[in-house]
């Protein structure tokens, strides 16, 4: 028998959580603050939040994370940490139900939706040259192309304990990135000090016999892999 599948979900995340508290004592993160700093300024993304299932409650849960994420100042070289920012994604921190991926599958799960805002921060890093320290991909390609909010590969996932965004502001002044909403569309703002080069961004597809490879181009060079398994049907 498998000892990890016996040991409760609550425990494991307790474990993993523990070791992240460990293997993170000596990081400088950055931290919320009520420091006001005059940015002058931005790279900007906008995407569209697709209409579906929990759609209402997805925007809920895009405004509540977004808004922590606005209190955060970057320093130079502090990283940014995704759920250090948005702490555990539960009800009672007024979180609701939305629709998530995991283990490769589509399902319903509190805090759901969140993944737009982690990919839509890291689409905005990319276009920054902000050094990126943790990120993964969703493992299976669920859209079809008219139905995507970002590029393949430019999307990062996030699960709470498991899988984090983390993002070094590696300039020598401080950043900040700024969400706002307008109708069906969530705009990323990254905000800085002095003015930042926007980054040409390609993502290349390598088809294989079960899965999709992407390769992030930026300013003409390769950097990130993603591997897609296709959805089955």
């Amino acid at each position: 028998m498998n000892l990890k599948s016996i040991i409760p979900k609550h425990l494991k995340l307790k474990f993993r959580l523990a070791k992240r508290f460990l293997s993170d004592n000596n990081i400088d993160f950055a931290k919320a603050t009520n420091e006001k700093i005059s940015f002058t300024h931005s790279i900007s993304t906008i995407q569209e939040i697709k209409q579906g299932a929990f759609y209402d409650n997805k925007v809920h849960n895009l405004k509540i994370a977004s808004s922590k994420v606005e209190t955060v100042i970057i320093n130079s070289n502090e990283i940014f940490s995704f759920w250090k920012v948005i702490g555990s994604p539960l009800e009672k921190n007024g979180f609701k139900t939305g629709r998530n991926i995991i283990k490769g599958k589509v399902c319903e799960e509190i805090g759901g939706g969140l993944c737009q805002l982690s990919s839509i921060i890291y689409f905005t890093a990319l276009k920054g040259n902000l050094e990126i320290v943790e990120r993964y991909n969703h493992s299976v390609d669920i859209y079809k192309e008219d139905e995507r909010f970002t590029p393949l590969g430019s999307d990062a996932t996030v699960v709470y304990g498991y899988k984090d965004l983390r993002i070094k502001n590696n300039h020598t002044f401080p950043i900040q990135f700024s969400l706002s909403f307008e109708e069906d569309k969530i705009i990323c703002k990254l905000k800085s000090q002095e003015k930042i080069e926007e980054c040409t961004l390609d993502f290349i597809r390598k088809y294989k016999e079960n899965h999709v490879e992407v390769v992030s181009i930026i300013n003409s060079k390769q950097h990130y892999h993603s591997n897609y398994k296709f959805m089955a049907l």
